[in-house]
């Protein structure tokens, strides 16, 4: 008899529309969100911004998944979901936020846009982590020269309007967003992973908060200072960007292929520098042009590549004896 592989099975049993339809979602969404965090943020503090944003979604699908009969998650769940939210929205999406306070929003896409990278080589250098094949180590290679390439150069830095506090904040914040994303991969989440986002929606949120409350931005935060654009930016993020967008996400990791889920890391930058030109009149140079197209290529080298058997043989099984669910290149979801 012959082989068949469930997740191939289940795409071709998948609505084309909806497929369409979810795919066109997370292209469009999460490339429009880093568009959308600079306008928010021109009048809401950052970290407020991020904490309102994810308690508010999070607490929505939590309600939603109990009202449905998903079960309660587990103490070590919650735990679990309080490093992973830290990681990924307290340190990610929070450098994020108050980076784009300092850059452009194509320049942070682009900038975010190297986290592959990162999950690769901290995956590596993990105890008993997994050797890059050759075409991985090309991958890197290339995403690094593009970055070099957008921050090269004294006219390069003050074409851009570079600022390096802001360059600093997006650096550690996708090596926090890869810390998460493989803690994610190898410790035990909810059977639901609709339900495992819910939780670290609302511990990444908790934490952002906090933040906000203890740098004193409640104190210094005017509710009636609200711009209209920056309002509607707010309720973007919060129902399109995190709901809709990972709802749709989580359903194509269900009925998609890794590989095909995994096309949105070089999509999204591509549709943010698009964006920021188009909507938010950010200034498009050839070295960003470049730039992009470099970055991008070295993501697509690294999504392409195979993994060697002994990889293959490695990621067989995780530390807890269980087969791990497939996941594709992380890339950020501001």
């Amino acid at each position: 008899m012959q082989n068949r592989n469930p997740e191939i099975e289940a795409h071709r049993t998948a609505p084309r529309g909806l497929l369409l339809a979810a795919f066109a979602a997370i292209y469009l969404i999460w490339g429009s969100t880093y568009l959308g965090i600079r306008f928010a943020v021109e009048s809401i503090p950052p970290f407020l911004l991020g904490g309102l944003r994810f308690l508010l979604a999070g607490g929505i699908l939590y309600a939603w998944l109990r009202f449905k009969g998903v079960p309660h998650p587990a103490g070590f769940h919650w735990r679990n979901a309080a490093v992973v939210g830290g990681l990924l929205l307290g340190v990610g999406n929070g450098g994020v936020n108050w980076a784009e306070q300092r850059l452009a929003s194509s320049l942070t896409a682009l900038l975010i846009a190297i986290t592959p990278l990162w999950f690769v080589l901290l995956d590596w250098l993990r105890p008993r982590g997994t050797r890059p094949a050759l075409q991985t180590m090309l991958g890197i290679v290339v995403g690094f020269a593009g970055v070099a390439m957008l921050l090269g150069g004294r006219d390069g830095m003050r074409q851009n309007a570079v600022d390096l506090s802001g360059v600093a904040a997006l650096t550690i914040a996708s090596i926090s967003w890869a810390c998460g994303s493989l803690y994610a991969r190898y410790t035990p989440k909810p059977e639901s992973s609709f339900m495992a986002g819910a939780t670290q929606m609302l511990a990444g949120g908790a934490l952002l908060f906090a933040v906000g409350l203890i740098s004193g931005e409640a104190t210094r935060f005017d509710l009636t200072g609200i711009s209209v654009r920056s309002a509607w930016a707010f309720a973007y993020l919060t129902v399109v960007g995190s709901l809709i967008g990972f709802t749709a996400f989580s359903w194509l990791l269900k009925v998609s292929t890794p590989a095909r889920v995994s096309t949105y890391a070089y999509v999204n930058p591509v549709m943010a520098v698009f964006l920021g030109w188009a909507v938010g009149g950010e200034k498009l140079t050839a070295r960003i042009l470049w730039a992009a197209g470099v970055i991008v290529l070295g993501v697509v080298i690294i999504t392409t590549g195979k993994s060697t058997p002994a990889q293959v043989e490695r990621k067989a099984v995780d530390p807890r004896g269980t087969k791990p669910k497939n996941m594709p290149p992380c890339i950020e979801e501001a």
